[in-house]
């Protein structure tokens, strides 16, 4: 007996885990869309390569286009799955599957719906996050929980770090959920949207350090962009210094926020305690 059909949405570290557990419990995988490799995000796996490699068609558009909906109308998945997809699927692509349209988000919802969560829990100083499954709809991260999974965020975590947990976790969910997908429309209980956050896209000048807060602030700040988003930075005379690891001293030297308290080691003075800057570097922009 034929196992229902999935068309997988999918993109960066968790898109190519939970497509990896699909091929691996044997799934039915008519089509994966993700989107063309950027030599700037080569570190995590290619999903189109990985689907490539298991003789699935793939499809990489930027946007879907009303070809790309008539040809996904066409192949009449049983189940839709997301993970890290880009864009919002259109409800003409939902109606698709009658055993349901699922999407795998990077928090545990309803906290840190919208874009980056990883990142986001990071500046926010957070103790745990998580990954969910949940059922999609036409608004972002909020249709009903089917599964989900708790994940701790280790004081020394950055985001290359916790999106290495995250996406671990998601892969479990699927692996857990995939009978329940295929058996579908899995149950899910609806999110208590009251209790929700939501946070939006984040951009590399949102790296900017402001030395008047506190240590602690600045160096969630520093681990939630290091390497390989584009980094925490400060100006110094003329120069842009990007900072990729630092850690909260116990001392305060009572300068100024800002303040070079010595250079060997480096340290700066905050809002509150010093900063010792472990890993640097200068760059023209």
């Amino acid at each position: 007996m034929n196992r229902p059909s999935i068309i997988f949405f999918g993109f960066s570290m968790a898109g190519a885990e939970v497509l990896h557990q699909l091929i691996e419990d044997g799934a039915n995988i008519a089509a994966v869309y993700t989107y063309e490799d950027n030599p700037a995000e080569s570190w995590f796996e290619s999903v189109k390569n990985l689907a490539r490699a298991h003789n699935i068609p793939v499809f990489t558009p930027e946007h879907l286009a009303a070809a790309d909906v008539e040809n996904i109308r066409k192949t009449a998945p049983q189940i839709i799955l997301s993970v890290y997809y880009r864009s919002l699927l259109p409800e003409d692509v939902l109606k698709t599957a009658p055993r349901g349209a699922y999407n795998i988000h990077g928090s545990y919802l309803p906290k840190y719906r919208g874009r980056a969560p990883v990142n986001w829990v990071l500046v926010n100083g957070e103790s745990e996050t998580g990954a969910t499954l949940h059922h999609m709809t036409a608004r972002a991260d909020a249709g009903d929980i089917v599964a989900q999974e708790k994940v701790k965020i280790d004081f020394e975590d950055t985001a290359l770090t916790l999106t290495q947990k995250v996406s671990a976790a998601a892969r479990r969910i699927i692996k857990r959920a995939l009978p329940l997908l295929e058996n579908g429309p899995a149950k899910g209980a609806p999110q208590d949207m009251a209790a929700s956050t939501y946070f939006g896209r984040r951009t590399p000048a949102d790296g900017l350090i402001n030395w008047q807060w506190d240590a602690l602030k600045i160096y969630n700040l520093i681990r939630a962009v290091t390497k390989p988003f584009p980094g925490a930075f400060y100006a110094e005379d003329g120069k842009k210094i990007i900072v990729w690891k630092a850690k909260p001293l116990a001392q305060k030297s009572g300068l100024p926020a800002g303040s070079i308290v010595s250079r060997k080691p480096f340290v700066v003075a905050t809002g509150g305690k010093d900063l010792e800057i472990v890993e640097y570097e200068e760059s023209a922009k």
